[in-house]
């Protein structure tokens, strides 16, 4: 349970985060916290919004959430376009009520951008539009491969480019039309955001050995594939959601999609898979790096109690109390979420 101090209620309004690469332990993490802390999660994943779309993305299934409410999950269709924009928008809401019913708003993911977004309140400047030039860009992607036109992102906005992965075609044009239409880049667009939070900020990371970051990576793609991530795919084609789609160029999906279009076989969908999300782990981190305001706890392999930590740096920020009395260390070692 959690006491709040006279002096936090007339701050602003707390929001604790916990980032981290994927596959690091969050999500155990997270459902301890939040019993803790009487809390409601707010997923900042940019895949879990999507209904139907559950091995893939590593859904925590209902009956495993321990009772604690998790929102903004299961919330579009995957022919829907989902952004950063409505990530914050719903975001916000959220936080408002979930502060109105007397919890602690607390967002759990690795969407750099759209946490980020929240947390610094940014400012999605309307750009406009060239279908003209998105057309285009398509067209030199269909022709020259995806690899050609992440390259021709780099020439001019290196930094939005090492951040989106090659096969990502529909962010890489939206970056590309972003320059032509207002001659900026991307990037410096977001690095000319304000820093300054509307809210009580507190940013807690984990992080890791990079080596034992990596098999736990394997391990969780062997298991999504024990779990039924092919047939997941298959049920997505099935259903004719475009390639196009958005949902559909997540880690998982592109590449079992591959498979099943007879580009490669099971084996390399596999290892490609597991190559994929070691490189988007690599990118979580670098953008993580560039935040500010971030806590960083190292886990182990083992998962010995972390809480003493995470509590204390609530403690400081929040000037919260928590009186906490745990079952089983904050990770669980065998589950790898």
């Amino acid at each position: 349970m959690t006491t709040l101090n006279d002096s936090t209620k007339s701050r602003k309004q707390p929001l604790l985060v916990l980032i981290g690469p994927t596959a690091v332990g969050k999500t155990r993490t997270s459902l301890d916290i939040a019993k803790a802390c009487g809390a409601e999660i707010i997923s900042g994943d940019s895949m879990q919004v999507y209904r139907g779309m559950d091995i893939g993305t590593a859904k925590l299934p209902l009956e495993e959430r321990e009772g604690i409410p998790h929102h903004l999950i299961d919330i579009c269709e995957p022919e829907e376009p989902y952004s950063a924009a409505d990530f914050q928008a719903g975001c916000t809401r959220l936080i408002a009520e979930i502060s109105a019913r007397g919890k602690l708003p607390f967002i759990v993911g690795g969407t750099g951008l759209y946490v980020e977004s929240v947390c610094y309140g940014y400012e999605f400047a309307e750009s406009g539009s060239d279908e003209a030039f998105r057309a285009e860009q398509q067209l030199y992607a269909e022709q020259h491969g995806a690899e050609a036109l992440h390259a021709r992102l780099a020439l001019i906005d290196p930094d939005s480019a090492a951040r989106l992965h090659p096969n990502d075609s529909r962010r890489i044009i939206r970056a590309l039309e972003i320059f032509h239409l207002t001659g900026q880049t991307h990037s410096s667009q977001l690095a000319g955001q304000k820093k300054e939070s509307p809210y009580e900020l507190c940013i807690i990371g984990l992080t890791m050995d990079r080596a034992v970051l990596y098999d736990r990576i394997n391990q969780r793609v062997d298991l999504m594939m024990e779990q039924g991530l092919v047939e997941e795919v298959e049920q997505l084609i099935e259903r004719d959601v475009p390639m196009s789609a958005v949902a559909m160029q997540g880690l998982g999906y592109k590449e079992i999609a591959g498979y099943l279009r007879g580009d490669y076989t099971l084996e390399a969908a596999v290892e490609l898979l597991k190559r994929d999300t070691r490189r988007f782990a690599k990118r979580q981190l670098s953008w993580f790096r560039h935040m500010k305001d971030i806590h960083w706890i190292h886990a182990t392999e083992n998962f010995h109690n972390h809480s003493e930590p995470i509590y204390d740096i609530m403690a400081g920020k929040f000037g919260v109390h928590l009186e906490y009395q745990s079952n089983h260390s904050i990770e669980d070692g065998g589950n790898v979420q």
